[in-house]
């Protein structure tokens, strides 16, 4: 009788050594994010994150925490073979959720799923995520790589993020606050963000058959690549200065799924809406693109896409000058009005 076939773990498609040097590939990248605060490494069952100094001062802290991916810009990722930005997405999309809310973010942890473990690939991300919370002083404490042949596809990968954050009760920014006639300020996106990426993806390449590394005439000389893998604006760092500097500030929105339409609404008090400009700002060729090739209307392409700006401001007139040097390098616009003549966002096209 011949003996029968050994079975492994690496020849059921897991590789534990790619993992361990996966592993060994992260530690420098994480530690690097680490303060006095953190008060484990790599390896543990769970992170260990001092609250002693970041509730100091605090009269009633507040605990703040949220959650999300990048969506399928993760496709665009495999078919550029570039990682790097997708870690900066990750962290930039889901800190700000809080961030607008007046949190200081203080730990971030990431899951990423994958096919198969690629230790170049993994490093990638995982430099990418270190570097964007470096740059908001955010500890990446730790994460899960879990290598599932038979759940993603060859080359196929998924991340989401999980960042919690600290406020003072007194200090959470809820639009709560908010008076007719208040100003809405726009801030510049960097592009697609992390949103409407499905519908993108159909219209580039599918509809128009374009490849990733394609430049068309509308991109000015840009690629595809580069264009679509520009990673979500970090806005951690620009909010805090903003409210550091005590701008009256009422509320904030990150225009992230749903656009300027579904998201400003969520920082006005009931009863209140928004007319907004939409001459008022520029938006990037990449939308312009998109909307001719759908022939999309308006409305639908500012509900799916954040149309160039990813963060709405909602505070007294005013304050722009002030707003552009807190948020620099990105540009402020002034691209509303609060009103209670209607609910919900209103788009207009002022002269």
């Amino acid at each position: 009788m011949s003996k029968p076939e050994t079975i492994d773990y690496k020849s059921a498609g897991v590789d534990i050594e790619a993992g361990n040097e996966a592993v060994r590939r992260m530690k420098q990248h994480v530690a690097k994010t680490h303060t006095s605060a953190v008060l484990s490494g790599l390896g543990a069952f769970g992170s260990l994150f001092s609250l002693k100094d970041a509730v100091a001062g605090l009269a009633d802290p507040v605990m703040v925490q949220s959650t999300d991916g990048v969506g399928t810009k993760t496709k665009v990722t495999v078919m550029a073979g570039r990682y790097e930005e997708l870690g900066r997405d990750l962290v930039a999309a889901v800190a700000g959720d809080i961030a607008v809310m007046g949190a200081r973010p203080l730990t971030f942890l990431d899951y990423l799923g994958i096919h198969k473990v690629e230790p170049e690939i993994i490093e990638a991300i995982v430099r990418g995520m270190s570097d964007a919370c470096a740059e908001a002083g955010i500890a990446l404490v730790g994460g899960e790589t879990a290598e599932m042949p038979a759940v993603y596809a060859p080359g196929e990968l998924d991340v989401v993020g999980f960042v919690t954050g600290v406020v003072d009760r007194e200090k959470l920014l809820d639009g709560s606050t908010t008076q007719e006639g208040d100003v809405v300020y726009g801030v510049e996106s960097t592009g697609l963000h992390t949103n409407g990426w499905s519908l993108a993806r159909k219209l580039l390449f599918q509809v128009a058959k374009h490849k990733v590394d394609d430049t068309p005439a509308e991109l000015e000389g840009k690629s595809l690549a580069d264009v679509l893998l520009a990673p979500h604006a970090n806005y951690v760092k620009p909010i805090r200065r903003a409210l550091d500097a005590g701008l009256p500030i009422r509320g904030m929105a990150h225009i992230t799924g749903g656009g300027l339409v579904e998201n400003t609404p969520r920082v006005l008090p009931e009863g209140f809406g928004a007319d907004i400009d939409v001459r008022s700002w520029a938006a990037q060729p990449i939308f312009a693109l998109l909307q001719k090739l759908g022939n999309i209307d308006a409305e639908e392409m500012h509900r799916v896409f954040n149309m160039g700006v990813g963060l709405a401001i909602i505070a007294p007139a005013g304050l722009l000058e002030e707003l552009s040097t807190a948020f620099a390098p990105f540009r402020v616009w002034e691209i509303g009005k609060v009103t209670r003549a209607h609910a919900g966002v209103k788009l207009v096209e002022a002269e």
